[in-house]
Parts: structure tokens; sequence; C-alpha cells
């Protein structure tokens, strides 16, 4: 069995938000696409045809993403996090840390839930893994791309919202 899914906490809007774009594929996006590999079809060979075989990369790309719409938004918590996070970083928290020296604020999950205004981190990025679990006040090490050993003290998490 997998590993199981880390909690995401999505304020109203960002589930609004993701529940329009899911609605949209499922429904225009779906048809739109079908009509382009129906139209591109109706060409001819399909060995040689790039209109077809652009139209079919399209509609995976369009299903995959509406599987993972669908996942993150069963598996979220909609609304307001808890006040307290024990002082321990989890995912969908904004976590302010001294990166090497200089301070840094970012928000640790997924760019779905973020308006944009933070750098966003996954958790299982080398930072994200990192500090997933880590307290506050905590030293914790990851090892960045350049093979380079980076210390990270954790100021603060709080979720986000």
């Amino acid at each position: 069995m997998s590993a199981q899914t880390p909690q995401t906490w999505l304020t109203q809007e960002a589930a609004d938000r993701l529940g329009a774009e899911l609605a949209h594929l499922e429904g225009d996006g779906r048809k739109d696409v079908t009509a382009k590999i129906e139209a591109a079809r109706a060409e001819g060979d399909l060995k040689e045809n790039g209109g077809y075989h652009a139209a079919r990369d399209e509609q995976g790309k369009m299903e995959a993403r509406i599987r993972q719409l669908k996942q993150m938004l069963e598996n979220a918590h909609i609304g307001t996090p808890p006040a307290s996070a024990d002082g321990v970083v989890g995912a969908g928290m904004v976590v302010t840390a001294d990166i090497a020296g200089d301070e840094s604020k970012f928000l640790l999950g997924s760019r779905e839930i973020s308006s944009g205004d933070l750098d966003v981190y996954s958790e299982k990025s080398p930072l994200g893994a990192a500090v997933m679990g880590a307290k506050i006040g905590e030293t914790v090490t990851y090892t960045a791309p350049n093979g380079r050993e980076i210390k990270v003290v954790i100021k603060a998490a709080e979720f986000y919202s």
C-alpha cells in the first residue's frame, strides 16, 4: 500500500476555485477535447496526423489533472485549520525559517492552495522533507541539488489561511 497522503487544509475559496476547475474539465473541457480528436480523426491517416496526436496528448493531461483535483478535494480538510499546530511543521503551513543565514517564509504543500503570495515547496522536495515534522526552534539539514548541506532553523509555523 502507498504512503498515506498528507493532510491538506484548503480555504473555502481555494476549494471553490478547484471545484470549478474540476467541473469545467469534466464538462466543457472533455467535450472540447473529444471534438478536437474527432475532427482530427476525420482528416484521415492517424499515423501522421499531428493534430490527432496533439489532441490525444491534451486529453491525457486533462484526465490526469481531473484525477489530481478529485484526489485533492476528496482528501482535503476545508475550512479553518486548528489554531495551534503544537509547534510542529506540517503540510498546509506557512513556515518561517532561517535557511543558510537568510530568513525565508514559504508555504509547505501544494501550489493549489496558495493564492500566489508565497513561495511553495512540496513536502517531497528536499527542503519540504527536511522541515516536515520539525518543531519550532529545531535545526534540520537537507542536501541541495548541488550536493551542499543546507542548515535550516525553524522560527515559526502556522496554518495557511
